[in-house]
């Protein structure tokens, strides 16, 4: 795994699946707010007139000569829930996005959010 300072390094750089399949390009990264760590990157995809950011995991990501290797399926995460390439992401969004991926959301004891963009 990446330190999450070296994570801002790799904006813009290719983001692909297990077998080095194209997703995207690494627009921001969203961290856990618990732990500040590396959760989620948003990955720009579709046309240039018809950009948006798809939400993708970053547990087990690996970094390579210039592209980011997530361990989830291209298809997968292009089904992902979106949010435009000038949005953001609602608090009561943040569920689905975690669903999509088939992994457990909870919200912080005071029932904070669980992803902050940075």
């Amino acid at each position: 795994m990446f330190e999450a300072d070296d994570i801002r390094e790799w904006r813009g750089h290719d983001v692909v699946d297990a077998d080095k399949k194209k997703i995207g390009t690494l627009e921001a990264v969203y961290v856990d707010t618990a732990t500040d760590a590396p959760s989620f990157a948003t990955v720009t995809i579709g046309m240039p007139m018809k950009r948006r950011l798809v939400f993708v995991p970053l547990a087990e990501a690996t970094v390579g000569p210039g592209y980011l290797k997530v361990p989830w399926d291209k298809k997968l995460a292009r089904e992902a829930p979106w949010i435009d390439a000038d949005g953001e992401l609602l608090a009561e969004d943040e569920p689905r996005v975690f669903s999509h991926y088939g992994l457990p959301y909870k919200t912080g004891a005071g029932g904070e959010r669980r992803l902050g963009r940075r």
